[in-house]
């Protein structure tokens, strides 16, 4: 398939995603340079330095809220992106609103219980929707531990074990990575529709 053809293909879908961290910031980045044009984006952090060693973020966007700092780094991608930048926390009740239309959702929180919840919700009140979920990308090293593995409409990328603490922080080559395949995951699932 030609990328032209694949670009065009790729801009009738919507693509949701949980969280606009490391995970979430790299993933939609990668999925708007192949042709992902109509995003929904719910996050309701905002960019600290922190999070400069990790996520789709420069120095000045510090204080503003991820998801507007986001929309204005990958309208520079594409211009004509349509991005819905949901300033929120997702929660069991609004989640189905939240997702509404879209053709597929990418899981990229930080804390294991959003993580359950989300995957709980999606499974339970969508699940004809393609789920992209990343577990296990503290660190650093080990790449051939990184996997992708499938349960019914669940995709789990990651290591599936390494859990981030002080000594195993999140760092971007791990987490690019995790993203990154999120990503191919997304396009293998859209590509074949």
């Amino acid at each position: 398939m030609l990328f032209e053809d694949i670009r065009k293909k790729l801009a009738g879908f919507k693509v949701g995603i949980a969280g606009a961290g490391g995970l979430g910031s790299n993933c939609a980045a990668a999925l708007v340079r192949v042709g992902i044009s109509d995003l929904v984006v719910a996050d309701f952090d905002v960019v600290t330095s922190g999070n400069l060693n990790r996520q789709f973020y420069f120095s000045e966007q510090t204080g503003m809220k991820k998801v507007l700092a986001l929309k204005e780094n990958l309208l520079r991608i594409n211009p004509e992106l349509k991005m819905n930048a949901m300033d929120l926390t997702i929660t069991e009740e609004n989640l189905l609103g939240v997702f509404s239309g879209c053709d597929l959702i990418v899981e990229a929180f930080d804390l294991a219980e959003m993580k359950l919840m989300l995957i709980e919700g999606i499974l339970e009140k969508m699940p004809d929707i393609p789920l992209i979920t990343g577990n296990g990308l503290a660190g650093w090293g080990d790449n051939s531990s990184i996997h992708c593995r499938k349960e019914g409409n669940l995709y789990i990328c990651g290591d599936e074990k390494s859990e981030i603490s002080a000594l195993m922080p999140p760092l971007a080559p791990r987490v690019g990575m995790v993203a990154c395949m999120q990503a191919n995951v997304a396009l293998e699932i859209l590509l074949a529709k």
